[in-house]
């Protein structure tokens, strides 16, 4: 048994994942945070500061510059300048801020939907406007997946008013690991046209077995790259990320923006978490990735088996099963309500994405938590006679 099999009772402990629905008998699929515990040594390390008994204001020690950055050399390598990390509570907080630093009301501001749902709203609330260049849906013998239209981003990328690209590496929701080739066409096309590049790689340490994340930042040296262990070690509510910048001067215009949004204080035990967790968690991380990928491979067998219309797309990195659900013939958001109304079982919909006709599944739960899962959705459908 494998210790990610345990079942831990997240109900009534403050969890946006469980407590956001009164029903107690709803198994949430949906938000994506674990439902396992932290590596053991970012809890040792979590006890050991809670046992000093004082929590005050932080000041962030080399320490923790340190750990960061022999973690990305260590095992991505990608050399980062100490220098040049900015410390901020979430990778949504720093996009925004990032945004707010590097463009003005009016802008253009690039995505590839589906795209995480936060970057629509850190490009609105900025006042700038959403550029969207959709990614291409191609079949393959594991499953559809997704390819860059890079006529579309070349286009919108001469646009006057672009100036930035928002990249999800590797992507959310469709599951993709950008290679450096398809990275090096990116940069060309951005560089070409003067659109500076943001890299969110919040999931670049939950890549599948056989494939390898490749940091932005390697191949374009303009970039700025957001990152977190909060995804790979489930400790968001920890709030803590870096922004790393390429040079001294769009660091300031960053930093000036982190510090007018009022996200430059970071908590204690975010700094604390982090530094286990790039120090000692790497063993941990590579149990947990395994797992996940045995959950992937127990889902596509399920819908095989009992949803066989119902194609799941190819996944690559992230815990998040992207299922295209259109042969339904009812919208996302209607799927959504059904599945959770009647089958208590909570899904995200594409639309949330920008793409309607498919569905978003966390699988990052004990196997037999998501078993039971997949069981009430694929009830839900029969009882629905969709398909």
């Amino acid at each position: 048994m494998s210790i990610f099999d345990e079942r831990i009772d997240r109900r009534g402990s403050g969890s946006y994942k469980w407590d956001s629905s009164a029903d107690s008998d709803v198994i949430p699929l949906w938000v994506a945070d674990m439902d396992f515990r932290t590596a053991p040594a970012v809890l040792d390390a979590l006890r050991s500061r809670v046992e000093h008994g004082v929590f005050g204001y932080v000041k962030v020690l080399p320490s923790y510059y340190e750990a960061l950055t022999s973690w990305f050399e260590r095992r991505h390598g990608w050399s980062i300048d100490p220098d040049r990390v900015v410390y901020t509570s979430g990778v949504v907080p720093a996009l925004s801020a990032i945004i707010k630093g590097l463009t003005r009301p009016g802008d253009g501001v690039i995505t590839q939907t589906p795209a995480y749902n936060c970057f629509f709203s850190s490009i609105r609330n900025n006042g700038c406007r959403l550029l969207d260049n959709p990614l291409i849906r191609e079949e393959g013998p594991d499953g559809f997946t997704y390819r860059i239209d890079y006529a579309g981003l070349e286009a919108l990328a001469a646009d006057p008013s672009a100036r930035l690209l928002i990249l999800c590496n590797p992507h959310n929701p469709t599951g993709r690991v950008w290679t450096r080739d398809e990275l090096e066409r990116v940069a060309a096309i951005c560089r070409r046209h003067g659109v500076r590049v943001v890299s969110d790689e919040i999931h670049c340490e939950l890549t599948m077995p056989g494939y390898s994340y490749t940091p932005y930042a390697t191949v374009d040296e303009e970039a700025i790259v957001c990152c977190s262990p909060s995804k790979a070690f489930n400790i968001a509510g920890l709030q803590i990320a870096n922004i790393v910048a390429p040079d001294e001067a769009t660091q300031a215009r960053i930093d000036r923006a982190i510090n007018d949004n009022e996200v430059c204080d970071v908590n204690p035990f975010g700094v604390v978490a982090l530094e286990a967790a790039y120090n000692h968690g790497g063993q941990w991380l590579d149990e947990l990735v395994q797992y996940l990928h045995g959950n992937y491979m127990m889902l596509r067998r399920f819908f095989a088996e009992h949803l066989p219309a119902l194609a799941v797309g190819h996944l690559e990195a992230t815990y998040l099963a992207w299922v295209d659900v259109r042969p339904l013939g009812v919208d996302s958001e209607e799927l959504e309500r059904i599945a959770l109304d009647r089958g208590k079982v909570w899904v995200n919909a594409g639309s949330m994405y920008g793409l309607d006709g498919y569905i978003r599944i966390n699988m990052a739960c004990p196997r037999a938590v998501l078993a039971e899962g997949l069981q009430r959705l694929a009830a839900v459908i029969a009882n629905l006679n969709l398909i």
